[in-house]
């Protein structure tokens, strides 16, 4: 069993001013060739976005993206025509496949915006860029692995193009929930807030966490927590 900590403190941080945003791995002026990304995860970045201010239009390519706001609201438009505001227990999945433009901005002149942004490497390129969004009440994340994006949609999740499942959990201190892994897989956990045990390891407040060679993942809820579980190949 192999489980590697990716403590916050470590991450990489950049201060604009109007965006304040920790890197779990390389991206943009942040790099570290040790932190590259885990398996099809390449980037998970913490970002909080003040009142009235954002990313302009911008463009990406053949990269799953999945935004997943934890406080205040976040309006996003695309070139498919895709125009949403974003708030705490939805998600948006954007395929960015052959090419696709978007800006995100604080929906709010007043209070910050704090997201997720988690980019998932697509099992071909070319795929069709597309978008989508949905609802996960806490209801249906409570003491339990909640999937909220994976292949072929399942299980009400959003359509993901890669064989990767990604979870949401809210859990109560002292909650146990586990988690198989079929042989030759991996999973990645990222704590927004708590404190939790991945396997024998303690994480607490944006901490990750790699897990590979081992056929159930266990996680341990130390205090009220939030978090987000991805199964990858």
């Amino acid at each position: 069993m192999t489980v590697t900590l990716r403590p916050s403190a470590a991450r990489g941080h950049a201060d604009h001013g109007w965006l304040d945003s920790r890197h779990t791995f390389s991206f943009a002026h942040y790099f570290d060739p040790e932190q590259m990304g885990f398996r099809a995860l390449r980037v998970i970045n913490e970002d909080v976005i003040a009142p009235g201010t954002g990313f302009g239009p911008h463009g990406h390519h053949d990269m799953e993206i999945i935004t997943y706001v934890t406080a205040g609201a976040l309006e996003h438009r695309d070139s498919t025509g895709g125009h949403s505001v974003i708030r705490p227990g939805e998600v948006q999945r954007m395929s960015a496949g052959t090419g696709v433009r978007h800006s995100e901005v604080n929906a709010s002149r007043e209070e910050p915006v704090r997201l997720l942004q988690i980019w998932i490497v697509p099992a071909r390129e070319g795929l069709a860029p597309g978008y989508e969004q949905a609802l996960f009440p806490p209801d249906g994340k409570r003491n339990r692995l909640c999937p909220i994006a994976a292949p072929g949609g399942r299980d009400g999740a959003l359509t993901l193009g890669q064989d990767a499942t990604v979870y949401a959990s809210l859990l109560d201190a002292g909650v146990r929930q586990e988690l198989p892994l079929a042989a030759g897989r991996g999973a990645w956990i990222q704590l927004i807030s708590g404190r939790a045990m991945v396997n024998g390891g303690e994480l607490a407040d944006g901490d990750g966490a790699a897990v590979e060679d081992v056929g159930t993942v266990t996680l341990e809820a130390l205090a009220e927590s939030e978090l987000l579980v991805f199964d990858l190949p």
